[in-house]
């Protein structure tokens, strides 16, 4: 895992060709930009090196906008692409986070196992865990040591007073 390296800053504007904005979720910054794209996939016991090959085939069938970060979210596991990762069609994550830190209070809350829940219920889980950061009044230093990856990735800051464009899910 990268995630212990300094993140290289990420410089706003970027420019990006056109193409199929079919992702689940799309993050906008305040300022009105493309910063995040994510697809959403209810499966367990993902590697990176099997999510870098399910990204490549996404991408191969079609011409993707391509945001600074990008996030594949599973049932028990994230991966974040940021930069130029996120802009290349061949790489490993940047970032392989264990999400079950982050997922359980909502399975808890929902009365659920990560087994049970369809791809729109996971959708709606992560709209509703990162419209908290987006609104969040905490400053980086103070959010919970299972999210240190947005900061060290620089994702929190990006994505603060943001906004969301929504994809149907399939």
């Amino acid at each position: 895992m990268k995630g212990n390296l300094v993140p290289k800053p990420i410089k706003y504007p970027i420019s990006y060709p056109q193409g199929n904005d079919d992702w689940d979720l799309s993050v906008y910054n305040r300022n009105g930009q493309r910063i995040l794209d994510i697809e959403v996939k209810p499966k367990l016991n993902t590697s990176p090196d099997w999510a870098a090959q399910f990204r490549r085939n996404i991408l191969a069938h079609g011409t993707f906008y391509k945001a600074p970060y990008f996030l594949m979210v599973f049932l028990d596991r994230f991966y974040l692409w940021t930069g130029a990762d996120a802009q290349s069609d061949q790489s490993q994550p940047t970032y392989s986070i264990d999400a079950r830190p982050i997922l359980q209070s909502y399975y808890e809350g929902a009365g659920i196992t990560a087994e049970q829940i369809s791809r729109q219920s996971l959708g709606l889980i992560i709209e509703s865990w990162l419209w908290q950061i987006i609104h969040s009044d905490k400053y980086a230093t103070d959010i919970d040591e299972s999210q240190q990856w947005l900061v060290d990735s620089g994702l929190y800051e990006a994505i603060a007073g943001g906004k969301f464009d929504y994809e149907v899910m399939a």
